[in-house]
């Protein structure tokens, strides 16, 4: 056996395992019900009540937080107003430094397609794979909205599935959900208090496309930073990374996620294997996915064998994924802190580098933050101080070190 071949046996059996115990779809639950009416503004808080946050499966581990989950409102790509659910914390250790330590808004990484995969849903089943940055966040003494996002958990009526990647959906959420925790009445999140955002990989596009458009769409918002760790910021290279890889899923969301968003029938376009996978990830969790799909070949999917990265260069795909490129015109007002491993086996580093040299070119002041850790699961940990120390740092009212755009050159030659 080749040595390839050999890998992807070994990732085969290492998702298999991972992915053994899968979650799945529970009971009905009439708080997941979209109400009839809401307000027509974004950021409204429509419900909220006792929630549950568990560290680990087994649900024995309870999250150092007071919890709730809510229903908000927030704007969809057509300007739409629309009801979505999401998680707010609070920590419950006594604080040492300040009454007050900021509300962050936590865009969570890819969870699925599925409503099951909400990552209110996850917490409470003890299964959110990112449980250790919101805990990190709660045990710094941070109140934490997550919100999961469209298509998620809430789902309309005529809506056919979550709008993975859709870039303007994703950063109206992020910024409503910190609107949405403010409107609690919470003594620990005051209405005009400090916040911030952070995210990495999904989360970091999305906490990427809130900080672009904060100041137009939320200048309410007193927001001190954002982190956004990971951002696909460029999905063709990124289409190239995962086609054939073991991240094949996260392509194959993309593909459903914003084909439903704008409208699009891919039916035409696939192969009968094709329309089965399409219609088999919409329904699923991110870890039965890779299990499932890893190194799928895209041509193998499609109706005239073209990739899926031929097909996004031609219409209607050309212009809708232009559209989700970060850093394209577009910067934050608030200061940001960019990490990405330059070893990412999921989204390129030049993505990363790129969104931060776009932002810098504009007049943003970023800070690009290099790391050489192997693997994009072992890169977000290895984030996490640097994350931490900038969010202290913002709420603490110190200036951020900037890099120069020199810097940032520097980075394309080494």
């Amino acid at each position: 056996m080749t040595e390839s071949g050999v890998v992807e046996r070994a990732v085969r059996f290492a998702l298999t395992a991972v992915g053994a115990r899968q979650l799945e779809s529970r009971p009905a639950d009439e708080f997941y019900e979209a109400p009839a009416d809401f307000p027509d503004r974004p950021g409204e808080l429509l419900k909220a009540e006792p929630g549950r946050f568990y560290i680990d499966p087994f649900r024995l581990v309870p999250a150092p937080a007071h919890v709730e989950r809510i229903i908000f409102t927030t704007t969809d790509r057509q300007g739409s107003t629309i009801p979505v659910t999401g998680t707010v914390m609070t920590p419950t250790r006594p604080r040492t430094k300040r009454d007050d330590r900021g509300l962050v808004a936590f865009a969570v990484g890819t969870q699925g397609m599925g409503t099951q995969c909400a990552p209110s849903r996850q917490m409470a089943a003890g299964r959110e794979y990112e449980s250790v940055f919101i805990t990190g966040l709660l045990a710094r003494g941070y109140n934490v909205v997550v919100p999961d996002y469209q298509g998620l958990g809430m789902r309309a009526a005529d809506q056919r599935t979550h709008t993975y990647m859709s870039r303007q959906v994703q950063g109206h959420v992020v910024l409503d959900a910190l609107r949405a925790a403010q409107g609690l009445g919470h003594p620990d999140i005051p209405l005009d208090g400090p916040t911030a955002i952070a995210g990495y990989s999904q989360g970091g596009g999305a906490a990427a496309s809130a900080a672009e458009i904060a100041h137009e769409y939320a200048p309410d918002l007193d927001i001190k930073g954002a982190v956004c760790g990971a951002v696909p910021s460029d999905f063709p290279l990124v289409a190239r990374m995962l086609d054939g890889s073991p991240y094949f899923a996260f392509l194959g969301y993309a593909l459903v996620g914003l084909s439903s968003d704008y409208g699009i029938d891919l039916a035409p376009l696939l192969n009968e294997r094709g329309n089965e996978v399409a219609a088999a990830i919409s329904e699923q969790c991110m870890f039965e996915s890779l299990r499932r799909y890893a190194f799928t070949r895209s041509n193998t999917l499609t109706a005239d064998g073209r990739s899926v990265g031929s097909m996004l260069r031609e219409e209607p795909f050309a212009t809708i994924v232009a559209e989700q490129k970060l850093g394209d015109g577009r910067y934050p007002r608030m200061e940001a802190l960019v990490s990405h491993s330059r070893l990412d086996d999921v989204v390129p580093f030049e993505c990363g580098r790129g969104l931060a040299e776009r932002w810098a070119g504009q007049g943003g002041r970023v800070r690009l933050s290099v790391n050489l850790a192997p693997t994009h699961a072992a890169a977000a940990l290895t984030s996490y101080g640097t994350a931490f120390a900038f969010l202290s740092g913002r709420f603490a009212g110190k200036p951020m070190r900037a890099n120069t755009r020199r810097y940032l050159h520097s980075l394309v030659e080494a």
